[in-house]
């Protein structure tokens, strides 16, 4: 089932150009109606459920009905994400919660050089067949 947003809880990311939900939507699916200051899905056929503006929201305002691998028919998910993890809540039908917490991330935010001591590129390396990784190494032969 595609996300929806429940429209008494969105207050359009307090008047921002880019609501949190249209930032993270990997398929844009996520637009702002500026007359009502209001997020919606304006394809819900095209929803992939990934869950990604679920967890985003600040106002915990968007909701998709849950996968029944780990909710049965009729309960909720509602996650609620912090700095370094994300505590799902898990509303069973019976009125039974159960919540589980998982970390995020296991470094800190920007602590991560992604390219420190890999060697800088130059021209002679568009002619190359290696890898950036794998400069400055030969390829065996075939023979």
């Amino acid at each position: 089932m595609p996300t929806f947003v429940i429209k008494e809880k969105c207050d359009g990311c307090k008047g921002q150009d880019k609501t949190a939900c249209m930032y993270i939507c990997p398929h844009d699916l996520m637009y702002l109606d500026k007359d009502r200051m209001l997020a919606q899905n304006q394809e819900p056929d095209q929803c992939w459920e990934c869950y990604s503006c679920v967890k985003i929201c600040p106002q915990q305002a968007i909701e998709a009905r849950p996968y029944a691998d780990f909710v049965p028919m009729g309960g909720t998910s509602i996650p609620l994400r912090s700095s370094d993890s994300i505590m799902w809540t898990i509303k069973f039908r019976d009125g039974k919660l159960k919540r589980f917490k998982f970390p995020i991330r296991t470094t800190p935010e920007g602590s991560i050089k992604a390219y420190d001591g890999k060697p800088q590129p130059s021209e002679d390396d568009l002619d190359n067949n290696n890898l950036f990784t794998e400069l400055g190494k030969e390829l065996p032969s075939i023979s």
